[in-house]
């Protein structure tokens, strides 16, 4: 016997649940911060380094 019919479900039900479950799987990746990007720029006059900003 099939573990979901052994359980008392129909595979109507069993299938929502699978796709329950599938679903909150791939949300919760989406949800994962992405590191910042940062930027370093810096000013040269004349071959020489004129101010630094982050």
């Amino acid at each position: 016997m099939v573990a979901w019919r052994a359980a008392g479900l129909n595979y109507v039900r069993y299938s929502q649940i699978a796709a329950q479950v599938v679903r909150q799987c791939t949300k919760g990746g989406a949800n994962v911060k992405k590191p910042q990007a940062t930027l370093k720029t810096t000013a040269w006059e004349n071959g020489k380094m004129v101010s630094k900003s982050q």
